[in-house]
This record gives C-alpha cells, structure tokens and sequence, in this order.
C-alpha cells in the first residue's frame, strides 16, 4: 500500500514540474487519488498559477474545492471536476471571471451549486450524473452567455422540463421522462 501511495505523489509530483517548467497552460491531476488538493502545489507552482487556463482533477476522491484553490488559479477558464465527492461549491468561485466552462457531473450534488448562476463568463455547466432535484430557473434564465446546462440523470422536478427556448437562451440536456408506471 506505501508503495503505491508514493507511486501516486510521485505521479502528481511529476505532473505539476512538466507543468512548471514548460510554463504550461494547464494542468492535469484527473486519475491521481487525491483526497485533497495538495497545499504544496500551491508553493511549487506560485510562478505560473497565473498562465493556468485548465485544469482537471477528474475522477480523483475530492469531497471539497477550497476558496484558497479558487483565488490562486483565479484565469481558469476549464475547470473538470468529474466523478468526484463534491456536493458543493466555495462562493469564491464566483470571482473566477474568466471560467467559461466547469464539469461537474458524477459528483454528489443534491442543488445545483448557485455560486455558479454569477460567474460572468460561464458557457458550459456539466452536472450529469447527481442527485439534483430543484434547480433555480430564474437565475439560470439570467445567465447571459450560458449555452449548455447538462442535467441528465438527476432526479429535477417537472418544472426544470418546462424551460425551454425562449424561455432560456441555452441547450437544457434531460434525461428522458420515466414513463409513469401503471398501477
């Protein structure tokens, strides 16, 4: 078990000096095991976490993003957090004004994450795959540039199926209606 653990900081450790030194524009720690977001990241890459534009922590254990991960990559503009833990969001992630894409689908969220109803340049919002029931309609309605809201398989009530254009301005992704069983 130690030797696949180190296996694992060594990967993530390699990762983040490709990442340094070829001054790159994204970073790459999906499939790495983490259960956090390592603190050491943040020193070894405080020369260039303002060049960061992507980057991905899918399918890792993270049960939580922390406002310190948000305001040091503050130019993200893709954010994949897929098949994780997350069932929410920092309010700091509203200040990423550039983030125009965020996956966060096979996650355990049970709302959707409101934070992200203000973040300014948001195109792209993957939630597949939760547990979200309710969904704040009339915020996303206000949601200027969003062009893609995937919500399949999640339990959202009947009154998300009733937005559609030109209600909203974005491609609304359903899962088909279970047909209503009979007795």
């Amino acid at each position: 078990m130690h030797k696949r653990m180190g296996e694992a900081v060594a990967r993530v450790a390699r990762k983040v000096n490709d990442t340094v030194e070829n001054k790159a524009d994204s970073l790459d720690l999906a499939n790495c095991k983490l259960m956090a977001f390592p603190v050491g990241i943040y020193k070894a890459m405080r020369s260039v976490t303002e060049g960061i534009h992507r980057i991905s922590l899918a399918n890792n254990e993270l049960k939580s993003i922390t406002s310190r991960f948000v305001t040091t990559f503050s130019q993200l503009t893709e954010l994949n957090l897929a098949g994780n833990y997350l069932h929410r969001l920092p309010e700091e992630i509203t200040s990423l004004l550039h983030l125009r894409t965020i996956d966060l689908s096979r996650n355990r969220f049970r709302r959707f994450p409101e934070p992200l109803a203000t973040v300014p340049a948001l195109e792209t919002i993957d939630l597949e795959e939760n547990e979200i029931a309710e969904v704040p309609t009339d915020k996303l309605a206000s949601m200027a540039l969003l062009r893609s809201l995937n919500l399949r398989a999640n339990p959202v009530g009947p009154e998300v199926r009733l937005l559609v254009r030109p209600l909203v301005p974005f491609d609304l992704l359903l899962s088909p209606e279970e047909p209503i069983p009979k007795a």
